[in-house]
């Protein structure tokens, strides 16, 4: 079957798309051009900049907002609708190797890079680094968060892996229950609708949220943060670009038989939101849509795939924890034994897995990783600096390859993409 290099129509969201990139190169503009006068200039520091950043916060809980009742209704509607248990079986094996696989690629990917360009070696460690962040989480604890004791708290407290797991039963008892089964799927599949309606609404903010949230970053930031730890920036965009180009790329060929341009432009609107919001889980709203509206993918699979991606399939995260765990062995001139390496590439797949799609997750997660394989848990103060540039990468590959295997999926079950 020959492989389709046919541009995709034009879509209904260009117009959103070029001012959302509008807002986004203005919002880095202006915080890069404001930040230094803030201190000065008490109109910037005590109106103009807190309105910017209470701004950006509303449009993220706006985000936020959307998460449980979509997340909840689209998979236990994509359950039910699937049908046939042994189809929904199918479906979950091809979806959780794919995501295990290019988890472990990218970890395998970063770890290899950072190994090879080392950039921690040069690094000079402060004398007294204070690290304000939260104690780590036990492994143990990380596995049995996955389990709700009471779903309607897992809810008030968007625990997504909770969520997850309640909506799975729901859906596969909604396929085992007859005629009350189909009711619940009906009103969840019309929930759902409502919700994807919601988001639209959402969006029509997302020019103006990414202006503000951007150029809070900026302002507070500056660009003399990427002088100490360049090249630790590099070695992770780096891999992640490798990553992304490279398995990414090879699925869709291989598997879709379209071009890697296809996808990329098909979820252009999931890329920018991913890297500007720095949430996963928050730009899943977006990514369900791309994947209906300009693959063709069907809600049945988009449905069951994104939700389990968006809490589990994190390449991204475990690209940056695997890197910055060997960066502060490095700083810290600790030797890394092949056993240790094996240890950090276990702790880091587990925290991974186990992290929350938001923002300044993965630091959380880096302080489990580097406790659980003796290494100083002080380095977490070295990442801090730099991880409001490495989080919307890492969130930005995390949402990427959710879409990915996605794509793949439905094309393994016959589904015909759009071109």
């Amino acid at each position: 079957m020959p492989i389709h290099y046919i541009k995709p129509a034009k879509k209904k969201n260009t117009a959103l798309l070029v001012r959302i990139l509008v807002g986004f190169i203005i919002g880095i503009l202006f915080g890069f051009i404001v930040g230094p006068f803030i201190d000065d200039y008490p109109i910037l520091s005590d109106y103009v900049m807190p309105f910017i950043e209470l701004s950006g916060k509303i449009f993220m809980r706006l985000l936020m907002m959307l998460i449980v009742p979509l997340v909840f209704s689209s998979l236990v509607a994509g359950l039910s609708s699937i049908g046939d248990p042994m189809t929904l079986k199918r479906i979950g094996l091809k979806t959780l190797s794919l995501y295990i696989s290019t988890t472990l690629m990218s970890l395998a990917i970063g770890l290899a890079a950072t190994n090879f360009f080392r950039p921690g070696v040069l690094m000079q460690i402060p004398k007294n680094i204070q690290v304000n962040i939260e104690s780590a989480i036990p492994v143990t604890d990380i596995i049995l968060d996955i389990f709700p004791s009471n779903p309607i708290s897992s809810m008030a407290n968007a625990n997504m892996l909770q969520i997850i797991v309640f909506s799975f039963f729901v859906g596969i008892a909604c396929l085992v229950t007859g005629e009350p089964g189909k009711k619940v799927s009906k009103f969840c599949a019309w929930f759902a609708e409502i919700m994807y309606s919601v988001t639209k609404f959402v969006m029509i903010f997302a020019p103006y949220g990414f202006f503000a949230l951007i150029a809070d970053a900026a302002a507070k930031f500056g660009m003399s943060i990427l002088a100490p730890f360049a090249k630790l920036i590099l070695v992770v965009y780096g891999s992640a670009l490798l990553h992304a180009l490279i398995i990414y790329s090879l699925m869709i060929l291989i598997f879709c038989r379209r071009s890697p341009v296809w996808f990329f432009k098909g979820i252009e609107e999931t890329i920018i939101t991913s890297f500007v919001t720095r949430s996963s889980a928050g730009t899943l709203p977006v990514t369900l849509d791309n994947v209906r509206e300009n693959f063709g993918v069907s809600e049945g699979i988009s449905s069951f795939v994104l939700p389990l991606g968006a809490t589990i399939n994190m390449d991204g995260t475990v690209l940056y924890l695997g890197v910055c765990a060997l960066f502060v062995a490095q700083a810290f001139n600790v030797l890394v034994t092949p056993n240790m390496l094996i240890a950090i590439a276990i702790s880091s797949t587990l925290a991974s897995i186990g992290a929350a799609g938001v923002p300044g997750a993965g630091l959380i997660m880096l302080t489990t990783v580097l406790s659980s394989v003796g290494l100083p848990v002080e380095g977490v103060g070295l990442v801090a600096g730099i991880d409001v540039i490495l989080g919307g990468l890492r969130s930005c590959l995390n949402v990427v390859g959710d879409a990915a295997v996605c794509v793949v999926v439905a094309s393994s079950e016959g589904e015909e993409l759009k071109l």
